[in-house]
Parts: structure tokens; sequence; C-alpha cells
């Protein structure tokens, strides 16, 4: 598994309706995309959820490499490119995924996230990365309204990521950055494995 971002930061007055329209209009393109997970269309507007910016900020938990490099070289994300201009993107290795038993998955297993959250921290350096996934995926809360949570590693930066869809608002104690989700392709969540991915 392979945990991708890019985060396109809109100006102050920009109108978000162009981004949802553009989301409407394309978000389903990828519903059967092969070798992606998911792909969560995110967005943060300013002055809700305490957000100081517009972005556009699109999340991947993509199943094979093939998959990926596909997209990213592919049409779609040139298109973007031609849009907005080519976006720095990051790359996490995937280290493991946790599907959330409550009605937001498992009784409604097609029930929407309608929000995300994304928290990165820093690994001392006298971190067992290991140890560290394995709290972070024993820290998902046993919550009925996640939906899926992954976590990832950037081994250049030995930086830790956790993201978690949530069907309705994220938990008030959910740490990290905040964002509305528009639309959710997942052509293959159900082939990612539960569990760490080593």
């Amino acid at each position: 598994m392979h945990a991708m971002q890019y985060e396109i930061t809109l100006p102050a007055a920009y109108d978000m309706g162009i981004i949802r329209k553009r989301v409407a209009d394309k978000g389903r393109l990828l519903d059967a995309y092969p070798g992606l997970g998911l792909k969560a269309y995110l967005v943060r507007e300013r002055g809700h959820e305490g957000s100081p910016v517009n972005q556009y900020a699109p999340f991947y938990l993509w199943r094979t490499a093939e998959g990926m490099n596909g997209f990213l070289w592919g049409s779609g994300f040139r298109g973007l490119s031609a849009d907005f201009g080519r976006p720095a993107v990051r790359h996490w290795l995937g280290a493991g995924l946790a599907h959330g038993s409550g009605p937001a998955r498992g009784a409604a297993p097609d029930a929407p996230a309608t929000t995300a959250t994304r928290h990165t921290v820093r690994l001392p350096e006298d971190a067992d990365p290991a140890e560290a996934v394995e709290q972070a995926l024993a820290g998902f809360p046993v919550h009925p309204a996640l939906h899926t949570a992954a976590v990832a590693v950037d081994p250049y930066r030995w930086e830790l990521l956790r993201f978690a869809l949530w069907q309705g608002p994220a938990p008030d104690d959910a740490p990290g950055t905040r964002y509305q989700v528009l639309h959710l392709s997942r052509p293959e969540l159900d082939r990612l494995p539960s569990g760490r991915h080593w």
C-alpha cells in the first residue's frame, strides 16, 4: 500500500464551488481505477473547522505501485497540472490499515465518508518505527463513525502519518488537519489487507 497526497492552496476569495463542480463532474472517473484502494476528494474551506486556507487536497491509498504510476504519468494528473500547476506530491509507504466496525463501515459498508483527518508527526531518532506504527494503529478509536484508517511512514523524513475517514463530523478529540470529503472513490479498498503491512 502507498499513501499519497497533494495540496493545492487557493486564494482566500476563491469560489470553492468551482472545486465542488470539478469533483461532481470528474470524481467518478476513478471509481473503477485499477490499483487504487481509495481516493478521498478532500477540501478545506477558509473559516470552516478552523481552516485558515482554501485548499483542494486529494488523498490516495494505492494498492499497487503500477496504479499510482499510471495515474501520475497519465492524463488525469496531467489535466490537474494544466488547470492548477503541477503540485508537489507527498508519498508515504503504507504500514497498516484499520477498517471501522461501526455503522460507517461494518453494518453499512457503502455509507459515505463525509470528513477526514490527517495527522503527521516526526519520529524521534531513538524511536523504533515498527513500534510507532503498532501504537498508531492501536491508537485509532473504536468509534461508530470511523470508516477507514491508515498508518504510513515517510522513511526519508521519518514522518508518521495517521489518516482517517469518518461518516459525519470527525470526533472532537481526533488530532490533525480536518477536511470535508466531496467524493470517495474506493475501487479496491476491500482488497487492502487490514492490520500491519509487513
